[in-house]
């Protein structure tokens, strides 16, 4: 997750993360539109998920969460298991 210049948190998946962040911070066009929209941005979570497939699910789950709850995920630094335990019991 991404912390935007507004204090949004942004979620994405890649299979590299220093790389996409830096895209990301440098506006091109492999940014996503939101973060060039609302730069600078900041690393504030990441985790690794294992499969492409549930990381879509995850970061579609998370994203469906109020910003209270993200910014939990955030403080908490959960690892890959406890935010899958997290998500399920926020359903």
């Amino acid at each position: 997750m991404l912390r935007c210049k507004n204090g949004a948190l942004y979620t994405g998946i890649c299979t590299d993360v220093h790389r996409r962040v830096s895209e990301h911070q440098a506006g091109g066009r492999k940014a996503a539109r939101y973060t060039r929209q609302f730069a600078p941005i900041q690393l504030v979570y990441d985790v690794m998920i294992g499969n492409r497939s549930l990381a879509l699910k995850v970061e579609k789950r998370i994203k469906k969460l109020p910003k209270s709850k993200k910014e939990l995920i955030v403080s908490q630094a959960l690892s890959n298991q406890r935010l899958l335990d997290f998500l399920k019991l926020h359903e």
